[in-house]
């Protein structure tokens, strides 16, 4: 198979059929600093297709403040039950108000308010500080939708390259890696 897009959706199908996997879309972001400082974390695919993959965050966040800074970020999916490792690296841009809408308008009321009441990545002085700000947009959204925060968006990664790996004994593990070439893809198997 020779659309590495298409491998990536038969292998993320896989792990979300797959009852020992509880979070299939779970995806380790790396940023980097404009000073090549790195970081990583944890956060969940919840669009791909031909324009890339797509996460949502409060864009004051530390990740973005990164992305912002340095618009390039490498992503890991590791579905272990399965012995398959998904590697992606691209860059990346904001999605459009349109998606980030829809996407916000789809989210749990709950997760609604979380979005306003969070100063994401901020010092907080103590928890009650976060439950009192999410009472207060509670308060200011009783009744009524819950628009989606100017901070709030979606950022869509746009892959230069894929490497699918899957394990095997003796460390005669399978790797493949994708290249973004032109409009098509190189393919390369590598050692492991």
């Amino acid at each position: 198979m020779h659309d590495p897009l298409l491998k990536f959706s038969h292998w993320l199908d896989d792990a979300k059929a797959h009852a020992a996997i509880a979070e299939p879309t779970a995806m380790t972001l790396a940023t980097a600093t404009p000073d090549a400082l790195p970081s990583a974390r944890i956060v969940l695919l919840k669009a791909h297709g031909p324009e890339g993959l797509t996460f949502y965050t409060n864009f004051t966040s530390r990740k973005s403040a990164e992305i912002k800074a340095n618009p390039h970020a490498a992503l890991v999916f590791y579905w272990m039950p399965l012995d398959r490792q998904v590697r992606v690296e691209g860059t990346v841009s904001e999605v459009s108000a349109e998606l980030a809408d829809a996407y916000f308008a789809s989210r749990p009321r709950a997760r609604q308010i979380g979005a306003w009441a969070s100063l994401q990545s901020k010092p907080m002085a103590s928890r009650d500080d976060l439950e009192m700000r999410n009472a207060q947009i509670e308060a200011q959204y009783a009744g009524i939708d819950v628009p989606r925060p100017p901070h709030w968006s979606g950022w869509c990664v746009r892959p230069k390259s894929f490497e699918f790996w899957i394990q095997n004994a003796a460390r005669l593990h399978e790797r493949e890696i994708y290249k973004a070439d032109g409009a098509g893809w190189q393919h390369t198997l590598l050692y492991p």
